[in-house]
């Protein structure tokens, strides 16, 4: 394993094919736990995470993808691949391998079509994540994990596709030794150099590539090593691993490959995980399931005293466990396994179900700037006689207040929408939650009038209530709704300094859903400048 890349930047046109390959990069991190998250610490027990996920595609399953002795091989790519006439990459994955190889395929093939073959109970956060990366995706029904050579399931139907067709590849990760023997080349190595005192290697058993590639490489280079495989409890499900029934048919050498295994649910390994990220150590629910592992045969040969054995000649036992991925294509699992208690929670939650449209500070307009847009006067509004005033076509005036309120004192030619969740004594909808709530839902239904919106789709309209945030609020609704629509800063207090609006003995004038605005009489005004002390 050559490693000459000490300061970890990659050059030149084919910058991106070196990035990709291990032989190019520094080691990716071994990281100790710190005694906290040791329970064997006192012990005499060393425990580090082999952070996979640094690698470039975030995930183990990259390793068996990359370049093969500094040539521009790709281990389970090159043996098929041709130059020229391969358009296409089918695999039978539940995520992490097939998102690797569309990558690698683009940067070291040129390959744009990558097809993901799995199961039809993928959660929908990992279908989205692998759309994400262009990936075209079929679903299969059956097991979410298919014995490899069921001729029902994906697996079988990728293989028959490539072997039907001269420009389809199917690496099948399930059948590949150069899927296991990547980490012959790379992962063991890089372990075996990083910390030449390991005792005891613990990994998860799936396609059991990685296991298999580790426990054979380590059981060359250092036979002493324990040699620990993880498989999930029988009937549980972990992303990633198989239960050991489900081992019987992978073809791999795994069983040379271990020493001892141990069958770990997903409640431990969604915990742990989750503890792992909130340490600083990110990583998938793989990742906590081979942690477990370990501390479940570290458990037993505490019980039976023979923790101690597996020490080295410095009296101390070195682990080493592998994080395999990234935990946010993950995030509702964690939720369903875990319960709410696991999980701070949210203040306002009520409202991750209302104020759900845009704000903009440009619709949020002063006075002084929007009014004479509005109205048309030769001169300023405040020193205007009120037979002057008018408002410009093609514009509304919508005042939120009560009709009390709006019958003392309001714009001219303006028309009440008094909303039951606004009075004048009402605190802002942006300081009490149960307020924006209220005000949002009514305005929702206020505006969700097909026939005032229709009026008022052809107008500009400008909102105004008693401080201006109800109508901020209202604008954003407006706004949502396709219309052009701005509300006044500060609102009727901001108003009432500038001296616009006016006492009116008229009719009451507002807006009911069997009265739309256009149809609506205008309120009478008889003074300009009249404003209420």
């Amino acid at each position: 394993m050559s490693n000459s890349n000490e300061r970890n930047v990659y050059f030149g046109p084919d910058s991106l094919k070196k990035y990709f390959d291990p032989d190019c990069q520094p080691p990716l991190p071994l990281v100790e736990l710190p005694e906290h998250l040791n329970p064997f610490f006192h012990d005499g027990v060393r425990i580090y995470a082999k952070m996979m996920t640094m690698h470039p595609a975030n995930n183990v399953k990259a390793m068996p993808a990359a370049k093969v002795n500094g040539r521009s091989a790709l281990n389970m790519l090159e043996s098929s691949v041709v130059p020229n006439k391969t358009n296409t990459i089918i695999e039978y994955s539940s995520g992490s391998t097939v998102i690797s190889m569309s990558m690698i395929a683009r940067v070291m093939h040129g390959v744009q079509d990558t097809r993901a073959f799995l199961s039809n109970k993928t959660s929908d956060a990992k279908l989205k994540l692998m759309q994400f990366f262009g990936l075209s995706i079929t679903l299969f029904g059956g097991p979410s994990q298919p014995e490899p050579a069921d001729e029902r399931g994906g697996i079988q139907s990728a293989r028959r596709m490539a072997k039907e067709s001269d420009d389809i590849v199917n690496p099948n990760q399930y059948e590949n030794n150069n899927n296991w023997q990547s980490h012959m080349r790379w992962t063991g190595p890089q372990i075996f150099k990083q910390l030449p005192e390991i005792n005891v290697l613990c990994a998860g058993m799936g396609t059991s590539g990685t296991m298999t590639g580790l426990g054979t490489y380590f059981k060359g280079v250092k036979p002493s090593v324990v040699r620990l495989g993880v498989c999930t409890a029988p009937g549980d499900r972990v992303p990633g691993p198989r239960s050991f029934a489900l081992m019987r048919p992978v073809e791999f050498p795994w069983k040379e490959a271990v020493d001892t295994i141990e069958e770990v649910g997903s409640s431990d390994s969604y915990t742990l995980s989750l503890k792992l990220c909130r340490e600083g150590l990110v990583c998938g629910p793989s990742s906590g399931f081979n942690l477990q592992g370990l501390f479940q045969m570290l458990s037993k040969r505490k019980a039976e005293g023979k923790v101690s054995e597996l020490a080295g000649p410095d009296g101390v036992t070195h682990c080493v466990f592998l994080c395999c991925d990234l935990p946010y294509q993950y995030i509702d699992e964690y939720f369903q396994k875990l319960g709410a208690a696991e999980f701070p929670a949210i203040r306002n939650e009520r409202l991750t179900k209302v104020d759900l449209h845009r704000y903009d500070e440009a619709w949020e307009r002063d006075a002084l700037e929007v009014l004479p847009q509005v109205y048309g006067s030769p001169r300023p509004l405040a020193q205007t006689p009120l037979s002057e005033i008018t408002l410009k076509p093609q514009h509304r005036v919508l005042d939120l207040r009560k009709p009390a309120d709006f019958q003392a004192w309001h714009l001219p030619e303006s028309i009440n929408v008094p909303l039951s969740s606004l009075g004048p004594h009402t605190v802002s909808p942006f300081s009490d939650p149960a307020v924006l709530e209220a005000q949002w839902v009514e305005l929702e239904q206020t505006f969700g009038d097909a026939r005032l919106v229709s009026d008022l789709g052809s107008h500009h309209v400008l909102v105004v209530c008693y401080d201006g945030n109800t109508a901020r609020v209202a604008t954003s609704v407006l706004r949502a709704k396709g219309l052009d629509a701005d509300s006044v800063r500060g609102g009727h207090h901001a108003l009432r300094m500038y001296g616009i609006g006016s006492e009116t003995t008229g009719p009451e004038v507002s807006v009911s859903a069997d009265c739309p605005a256009s149809k609506m009489p205008i309120a009478s005004t008889v003074s300009v400048s009249a404003v209420p002390p």
